[in-house]
């Protein structure tokens, strides 16, 4: 199950993290954020031993959404060993995310 962060836990959860780590900017009035859902939580599974995955409410992060930019939801920022190096938005499909995977 994706760990929830905040502003307090982002560094050491993302930025201190090893290897890939998804963050996923959602709001919980968002609806493609909750049809996106599921299917991180399936790439979760089935990569677990390959990436992370956060998750980010906006509404009570919004600072956090700010400093990354993050202009609509959902918005799914991917890091690398603290750095991020790609972000996907909108309402994507499960191919989509593996395949950007794929490329990282």
């Amino acid at each position: 199950m994706a760990l929830r962060v905040n502003s307090e836990s982002f560094e050491a959860e993302v930025l201190g993290s090893e290897g890939i780590v998804i963050a996923d900017f959602y709001s919980d009035s968002c609806v493609p954020c909750k049809r996106l859902s599921p299917v991180l939580s399936q790439i979760e599974e089935e990569l677990a031993d390959k990436l992370k995955l956060v998750k980010i409410n906006i509404n009570f992060d919004a600072e956090l959404a700010e400093k990354y930019e993050v202009m609509s939801v959902p918005t799914l920022v991917f890091f690398r060993n603290g750095e991020e190096i790609s972000r996907l938005g909108g309402a994507l499909k499960k191919s989509e995310i593996i395949s950007e995977i794929d490329k990282l």
